[in-house]
């Protein structure tokens, strides 16, 4: 790999600037290398060559959209233009956002917080959990944890950097919590907000930020009540069902089953 390359992946994976990194996957019937790099910056510069001048401009016309998603995708490379569909005589390009961690926050360090916690950190989150209390907030009841914030919701999260590369989900103690956490996050252009409760306990507090001046397209955007159904009770149940809301909303995905078969059908 061009060293250059290397370097830039090495900061952008360690909280530098965020870039998008194209790899030659198969060559199909071009005369492109498996294995080729290119790698493109925010404004659009690169270093490196997929090996062809005009799918490296192809390919960087699609960085932007990489990088808005936080997501990988293969595209396929024929007559001149990229295309998502599968061809045998397509070349396929991987290009993936590489970045630091998304960071997942934890609003409530209590039984749900801490399956949360568990959850996040197998999917690879950054996370971190908020909590007032110092006997929940420690690293006895939250090993997976990154960070431990023991302090008041409201100092807590306005003091944090906030944007489209974290998730931050309320599950304190009481809706008057979850309330004052919920403002502080609110138009600092958070990618996923979610906030446990009723439906009606959470339009009340939504019906109330709106009185305070909060606009309806903002307070749209909070994922309230949170979680795919999944007929779950206990706390790792919930937390399951957040997640995989969460995860689903990431990858842009529908939560349909993907289990069909034909009756009489064994496949």
């Amino acid at each position: 790999m061009d060293p250059n390359i290397l370097e830039r992946l090495i900061t952008a994976s360690t909280g530098g600037k965020p870039a998008v990194l194209a790899t030659i996957i198969e060559p199909g019937k071009s005369e492109l290398q498996v294995g080729a790099k290119l790698l493109i910056e925010l404004d659009g510069n690169t270093i490196g060559t997929l090996g062809n001048t005009t799918i490296d401009k192809l390919v960087n016309g699609r960085a932007t959209a990489i990088l808005s998603s936080h997501r990988a995708q293969t595209f396929y490379f024929s007559s001149n233009q990229l295309a998502e569909r599968f061809s045998l005589e397509a070349a396929s390009i991987y290009l993936e956002a590489i970045e630091s961690k998304p960071i997942f926050i934890v609003v409530g360090a209590g039984h749900i917080g801490q399956c949360l916690t568990k959850f996040a950190a197998l999917l690879r989150f950054h996370v971190v959990v908020i909590d007032d209390r110092m006997e929940f907030a420690n690293l006895d009841n939250l090993p997976d944890a990154d960070e431990i914030i023991c302090e008041d919701f409201e100092k807590a999260l306005k003091a944090y950097s906030l944007g489209n590369n974290t998730s931050v989900v309320m599950v304190t103690r009481g809706h008057k919590q979850d309330e004052l956490s919920l403002r502080c996050c609110l138009e600092r252009g958070v990618g996923y907000i979610g906030m446990i409760g009723s439906k009606r306990r959470t339009t009340a507090v939504l019906e109330h930020l709106h009185t305070e001046g909060f606009s309806l397209e903002e307070l749209a955007k909070v994922r309230t009540p949170i979680g795919i159904d999944l007929g779950g009770e206990t706390p790792e149940e919930i937390a399951l069902s957040i997640m995989a809301e969460v995860v689903m909303l990431k990858n842009e995905g529908t939560g349909t089953l993907k289990y069909h078969r034909k009756k009489g059908s064994t496949h």
